[in-house]
């Protein structure tokens, strides 16, 4: 059976929520000068935020850069190839894992407060934890982004320990990806690449 049809007869979004979720969206490379506001950025955070984690441990933290000012913080840190696309973009998102998370676990996980001193003692582990959910995290970020019908342009080219020194002196956070946001610009997109077919990445046992 096609993909297509497939997808018709066993999933619940309609084709266009799945062609702007996943089978049309696109790393964005120019962005308009469509601004986008707090109120876009609030609801793309509030969607975010529910789906799961480990023990609900949410350790994505979330910093928008907005002003011209805080953006010219960060441009500079922002490797070479990748500057010109975060400049064009009216907002870029620096998403962070708080290595502290634990503290937040008797608000976060009340049937188990206790859990927190799992993890109080062991930077390893929080660190371990930390960084597999926050990844999870930046997954529904982005989609939460297309979901309010903006372009998104994740990027890990950029000097992370420049960042944390730069916006994180004083908070126990680590970035681990920049999210450049808003409505795509003039040839926004590379070419569409290949994907595995379904024989090659899964198997049934």
């Amino acid at each position: 059976m096609a993909a297509a049809d497939l997808a018709t007869d066993h999933l619940v979004l309609d084709p266009a929520a799945r062609a702007l979720l996943f089978t049309e969206a696109r790393t964005a490379n120019t962005f308009s000068d469509e601004p986008v506001s707090r109120d876009q950025l609030r609801a793309i955070t509030e969607l975010a935020k529910w789906p799961p984690t480990s023990a609900n441990i949410n350790p994505l933290r979330i910093t928008f850069v907005t002003t011209p000012e805080a953006k010219a913080r960060l441009l500079p840190l922002i490797f070479e190839g990748n500057r010109a696309k975060t400049e064009s973009a009216p907002v870029v998102a620096i998403l962070a894992i708080d290595l502290d998370f634990h503290d937040r676990i008797p608000q976060l996980f009340p049937v188990r407060p206790e859990m927190r001193d799992l993890y109080k003692d062991d930077l390893a582990r929080r660190e371990q934890a930390a960084t597999f959910n926050g990844t999870l995290q930046t997954a529904y970020f982005i989609l939460a982004v297309r979901a309010a019908g903006l372009a998104a342009g994740p990027m890990a080219g950029f000097d992370a320990a420049g960042i944390d020194a730069e916006f994180f002196a004083d908070r126990p956070y680590r970035s681990i990806l920049v999210v450049n946001i808003g409505k795509p610009g003039k040839d926004p997109w590379f070419n569409r690449l290949p994907r595995l077919d379904h024989e090659d990445y899964v198997e049934y046992l």
